[in-house]
Order: C-alpha cells, then structure tokens, then sequence
C-alpha cells in the first residue's frame, strides 16, 4: 500500500498539534498504521536543535542561522522517519514542514523564498505533501492561546511567540497565500471554534481530499 504524507499547518496556537493527536487516533482505531511526528523535531537530533530553535536563550540568533538549523532538522526528518514510513506503506502526520520555513522565515523575517525553496530541495529531495491542513485563527486568538500555553508549559520553547504583532500578521498573510496558490493541496479550516467542530471538519475535508483514491478512510 502505498504511503501518504500529511502536513499540519498554522499560526501558534491555531491547535493543530491537538487537531493532528486526534486524526491520528481516529485512524488508529480504523486500523490504519499512523506515524506521527514533527518540525522541528521529530528524530533525536532534530530534538535537539528543536531546543536551541525555541529556546528565548536563542534571541541573538541570525535568520539565516535560524532558516539552516530548520533544514537540518528537517533534512534528517525526511531521511530518519519520513521517507522509510512512506516506503512502508503507512500514513505520517508531520506537524509542520517546508510550508511553515516560507511563512516564519520568508514572510516573517523577510528571506528570500527562493533560497528557502532551494535548501528545501537540498534537504528533502523533492518530499512534499499529499495533503496539508492550514488551521487558520486571527493573530490576536493566536497570540493570547500561544501566551496561555507558555503559561501552563513554560517559556521553554517561547522565543517565535515573542516575535511583534506585525511578524505573526505577516505570517498569517503568508499561510493564506500559500493556499491560494495551491486550493488543491491545502485544505483551510477555520481554528476558533470548539476542538470537536474542528476535527470533524478535518476529518471530513481529508476524505474528500484523499479517500476517494483510496488512501484515507476518516
């Protein structure tokens, strides 16, 4: 059977993260076999430089230090987790990708997507998305849900949270151009209602989008 490739995408605090936790559940209890895992993150060395990415200990860090340090956690992603699941036959969930490095440091930090474009091909050699979910919220329902997890969870991982208004604005225009650009891949669900109302959603826009090749039954 072959593999498909998921993406979760959004502002912070947009719940995509919960939203993924429960798609992946709910295949789960199908029988499907699901891996789930994450950007940065989602290897032990991706781990890692996830610390130093989200660190607030991290302020002086340089765009250019930032946009490669997401590559290489992504490139190992791709190479460790990634591509070995899909050539297996299985569903991955990735919550966030190259779509999120356009967006944060393209729009936000003014980079050029055309690099970010070519150091995507360098690291994941033409891996994309079969689908992605765009969990769209306004900034100031992203800023206040992103301080209320940084309450209960701890600066930790606080430093993009701390960006101005105006970034996470220019994000937000990012994610919503994105997806004007590709309606076939991107499938754009409003965030601000309850979590249930969103994964239904989620579900049923996912089974539209790839169930009736045969690749997902939500």
């Amino acid at each position: 059977m072959q593999g498909r490739f998921i993406t979760f995408e959004g502002m912070d605090g947009c719940g995509k993260t919960t939203q993924l936790r429960l798609l992946a559940a709910a295949l789960r209890a199908q029988g499907r076999d699901v891996v789930e895992t994450v950007e940065p993150g989602g290897t032990e060395l991706g781990q890692q430089i996830r610390r130093i990415l989200l660190d607030p200990a991290s302020s002086e860090m340089h765009a250019r230090t930032e946009l490669l340090l997401y590559f290489a956690s992504r490139a190992q992603n791709a190479a460790q987790v990634i591509r070995p699941a899909l050539a297996a036959g299985k569903l991955v969930l990735c919550d966030r990708f190259t779509d999120s490095t356009l967006v944060y440091q393209g729009c936000g930090r003014g980079l050029d997507a055309g690099i970010v474009r070519q150091l995507d091909a360098i690291a994941c050699e033409g891996l994309r998305p079969d689908a992605t979910v765009l969990i769209d919220i306004d900034r100031e329902t992203s800023l206040a849900r992103a301080r209320k997890r940084n309450q209960r969870n701890g600066p930790a991982e606080s430093r993009i949270d701390e960006e101005s208004a105006a970034f996470h604005e220019r994000v937000r225009r990012g994610y919503l151009a994105l997806a004007a650009e590709e309606p076939e891949l991107f499938l754009v669900i409003d965030g601000r209602t309850d979590v249930a109302g969103v994964s239904a959603r989620i579900q049923d826009a996912l089974g539209v989008a790839l169930g009736t090749a045969g690749s997902l039954h939500v």
